[in-house]
């Protein structure tokens, strides 16, 4: 089958929707690690033990941002799987796309 114009149109507003839900999920991730960032002042340990001599586990720090990094990724999770999924069948469908006009990963996007 021959790349028509409309095709290729098509194929080309795919792609842009594909990296348009690419765009969301790395925005996504973003804002956990700013919100991650913003709370290691609070992660950690208070330097009062440190002052006598004992100095701070590092390992409670690792906990604690462990957990919290946990609970924010948790309460995007549904929005990040549904956009995963999205982004799958984008793929599959471009794939399908280019296979059907013949075209090879040149005009990937």
């Amino acid at each position: 089958m021959s790349a028509s114009p409309g095709r290729l149109a098509q194929l080309f507003r795919m792609q842009e929707a594909r990296r348009q839900t690419r765009r969301q999920l790395d925005m996504i991730e973003r804002q956990i690690t700013h919100r991650m960032t913003a709370l290691i002042p609070q992660l950690q340990p208070r330097q009062r033990g440190y002052r006598r001599g004992k100095a701070p586990d590092p390992r409670t720090f690792l906990e604690r941002y462990r957990a919290n990094l946990a609970a924010i990724t948790a309460e995007r999770q549904p929005e990040i799987d549904a956009l995963s999924r999205k982004l799958a069948r984008q793929d599959r469908a471009i794939a399908a796309l280019r296979e059907r006009l013949g075209i090879g990963s040149r005009l990937a996007g």
